[in-house]
């Protein structure tokens, strides 16, 4: 079962970014990331995002 997300948060390292992910339980994942690659990140939140609302809409 997926646990649910508690923190999330970016920071500036090097050339890049570290990311830290805490859930619900306060494990902590920390992941390297690109600029790249934070920006394909964010391309997909919007993604989907958009379709959620599309959805919404749809229903109304």
């Amino acid at each position: 079962m997926a646990k649910a997300l508690e923190r999330f948060t970016i920071e500036p390292a090097g050339d890049g970014y570290t990311l830290h992910i805490e859930d619900e339980d306060g494990a902590v994942l920390e992941l390297s990331a690109t600029v790249e690659q934070l920006d394909l990140i964010g391309e997909a939140i919007e993604d989907h995002l958009e379709e959620d609302v599309d959805d919404i809409d749809a229903v109304e």
